[in-house]
């Protein structure tokens, strides 16, 4: 030995300084996206949402059709999430999510889709569009969409006919998929290989932290799995990943579904996806041993946290965003940021 002491840098396990905040990557669609923001946002300012576009019901589904653009309305939820908590973020928030109530042709529209689709016609440019809404709204974070061209989601269901619960047939469409009776075996995007916004893919690779779920399993979790360049990004990427799961199955898609069966339909969609960190609420585990065998089969470990609202079947911001915090400091390879 020599006696020099070793230099302290600074920097953590990664090469990041200690108090910068991690980079962080959240994938998923709808309410169950939104919810996730709502938490991430609270504990780091380096936020990136990736988000479905096979939406093609509602407000979204009619702008699609008629103006072939995005569906916009998960990238309308997510820019919603980001809105800080004051005066500005708590109005601005409102704005985009009003729905007009009329007898013509703006009822059910939202506020949100037809400024999204307003600036993608004045930019030509869907990424830089979002981030003159998200400036707009002062979103803690960007959006991004996981594909620059509208998909369509098809899923191979079993029991689809109540009258015949043994056939297996195809049921075409996102707002279909997420309300089917019987039994989704597997889904399938079209075109089948559709291509990754590059900024998204981009986001992934310099991520920190990659977090996947909750939301609609097999219409706004599993189709970012199906994107050839976001999937081999996922797989390849130094990012530490974690999982969420819901707090209850969603009647129709997942009916039935315990904790343990979504990360086995999951890991069939993607095998070579590994996960580092499955984070469930924990009244919604009856079986905690089934759901950790099923993790590890994914190379995971499972945290339980109560992070479900009091008043009813969501998430709350502050816990959930208390139990990402967490799993950030204790199981990551980057050191405290605040």
């Amino acid at each position: 030995m020599t006696g020099r002491r070793r230099r302290r840098t600074g920097r953590t396990g990664t090469g990041r300084r200690a108090g910068v905040p991690p980079k962080v990557v959240a994938l998923g669609g709808g309410h169950g996206l939104a919810a996730s923001l709502a938490a991430l946002r609270r504990i780091t300012g380096d936020l990136t949402a990736v988000v479905t576009v096979a939406d093609d019901g509602g407000s979204s589904g009619r702008l699609r059709t008629e103006m072939g653009v995005l569906p916009p309305g998960d990238l309308r939820k997510a820019l919603a999430a980001l809105c800080g908590d004051d005066e500005w973020g708590r109005t601005w928030a409102k704005v985009v999510q009003h729905r007009f109530v009329s007898g013509g042709d703006l009822h059910g529209h939202a506020v949100g889709n037809l400024l999204i689709v307003a600036l993608w016609e004045q930019l030509n440019d869907e990424v830089a569009a979002l981030e003159w809404v998200g400036r707009l709204l002062g979103a803690h974070g960007r959006v991004l969409p996981m594909s620059a061209v509208p998909l369509d989601l098809h899923a191979i269901v079993r029991g689809h006919d109540p009258a015949d619960p043994d056939a297996v047939s195809t049921v075409r469409g996102q707002a279909t998929v997420a309300l089917t009776p019987g039994e989704v075996q597997e889904v399938q995007l079209v075109p089948a290989d559709p291509p990754a916004v590059p900024e998204a893919v981009q986001a992934v690779l310099d991520a920190d932290w990659v977090v996947l779920g909750p939301g609609s399993w097999f219409s706004s979790v599993i189709p970012h799995l199906l994107v050839p360049e976001l999937a081999d990004a996922l797989m390849t990427t130094r990012a530490r990943r974690v999982l969420t799961l819901n707090l209850a199955p969603q009647p129709g898609e997942t009916e039935g579904f315990s904790p343990q069966r979504h990360l086995e339909v999951l890991g069939r969609h993607a095998p070579k996806l590994t996960i580092d960190v499955v984070l469930a609420d924990e009244a919604a585990v009856p079986d905690r041993s089934s759901l950790e065998e099923a993790a590890e089969r994914l190379g995971a470990t499972v945290e339980l946290a109560p992070v479900a609202a009091p008043d009813g079947p969501r998430h709350d911001p502050e816990s959930l965003a208390a139990a990402y915090d967490r799993i950030f400091r204790m199981r990551g390879r980057i050191g405290p940021w605040r």
